[in-house]
């Protein structure tokens, strides 16, 4: 049995519900392919007070009962359903949901005022912000961790150990429709300046997230997005691969084939990475393989920070969310991050998140 992030069920109280399911949806509207800064702080909308979080289970470290809704990305879920562990341990009386249908879903539910906290594996989009405000709810933005989005293949794959950012462009952009064989992305790879050619003679079987993910935003801005509008193209993928919402999905798609290629979040490389090959990536600077510390220290050019995004109005209303923020973004909480297999804030811009909660009440 593969060694994939898994569901799983909490007991006592309201429980805990892990839905392993879509990818976080998380594109930003940069048009490069550089890395999103790890390094950016945390902002607040409708921020209140200034007080400090706590980090017990509730206010006081009292246990507190009541439930808290938290959907979005699956790449952010797994430590949101840790997390959710530690708080029902804490607090047995109260119930954590965990759902994970991707970012850009996640947030029409949170703008919607569903759902208590939005997990997302990029920054709110304008158009979301929009919907918020129009909804009457003001958020809060805290950094949690950094991922590194993973372009993998199968183990088998040995003529393929990197690739440029062109040789992505070529293979899975809007231009390459139809391509089954990776040296049928020879031609455009060396027309827009790829120095990962000649590919190999073998057939292309591509496996990723679909739109509703915040990881398929955030390849689109990586790998596709500069060059598509330096040509004239939408700035989208192909549409002709094997799309899931699910990221288990996508990694038995990377793992079925010998000659595979897709990408998915660090995490799910980590917990499979017997079963897949992570390939170096070119940036322009040549070729960096996603590990802790490369992704950490933004050297691996497609790392991303990951979000939570907390309804000051629930916050505020509910001991039970307040409670679970303030865990979430203390020491013992956030420790989950590297627990779930993703890469932690600098200790810098930790403090700046647990600052921008502590400015909007927490």
């Amino acid at each position: 049995m593969n060694r994939m992030i898994r569901r799983s069920l909490l007991g006592g109280g309201v429980a805990l519900s892990l839905v392993m399911a879509a990818c976080g949806s998380d594109s930003s509207s940069s048009d490069t392919t550089e890395a999103p800064a790890a390094s950016e702080a945390p902002t607040t909308e409708g921020a209140a007070s200034s007080e400090a979080p706590t980090t017990g289970g509730g206010t006081g470290g009292e246990a507190v009962k009541g439930t808290v809704s938290v959907s979005g990305s699956s790449t952010v879920e797994p430590i949101s359903i840790k997390v959710g562990e530690l708080f029902k341990t804490a607090n047995p009386d109260a119930g954590v949901t965990v759902d994970g249908p991707g970012t850009g879903d996640g947030f029409k539910l949170f703008c919607a005022g569903d759902t208590d906290i939005s997990d997302a594996s990029r920054p709110i989009k304008d158009e979301e912000k929009a919907a918020c405000e129009a909804a009457g709810i003001e958020f809060t933005e805290l950094a949690v961790g950094i991922d590194g989005l993973t372009v993998a293949t199968n183990p088998a794959n040995s003529a393929v150990e990197c690739l440029d950012v062109p040789a992505l462009y070529a293979l899975i952009g809007p231009e390459s429709e139809g391509i089954d064989n990776w040296s049928g992305a020879d031609a455009l790879a060396t027309e827009v300046g790829s120095k990962s050619v000649p590919l190999p003679d073998a057939p292309l079987v591509i496996s990723g997230p679909g739109e509703e993910s915040g990881t398929y935003d955030s390849f689109v801005e990586f790998a596709i997005t500069k060059l598509a509008e330096e040509r004239g193209q939408d700035a989208v993928t192909r549409a002709d691969y094997n799309s899931s919402p699910n990221d288990n999905v996508i990694v038995q798609g990377i793992e079925g084939s010998d000659t595979s290629l897709g990408w998915v979040g660090y995490a799910y490389y980590e917990a499979e990475k017997d079963r897949m090959k992570a390939l170096g990536v070119d940036g322009g600077k040549g070729c960096v393989v996603p590990t802790a510390e490369t992704i950490g220290d933004g050297t691996y050019p497609f790392s991303r920070t990951l979000y939570i995004y907390v309804n000051n109005a629930k916050a505020a209303e509910n001991p039970a969310v307040q409670a679970f923020v303030d865990l979430y973004v203390s020491d013992e909480g956030i420790a989950s991050v590297t627990e779930a297999g993703y890469v932690a804030l600098p200790a810098d811009k930790l403090t700046a998140t647990q600052d921008a909660w502590a400015a909007a009440g927490g």
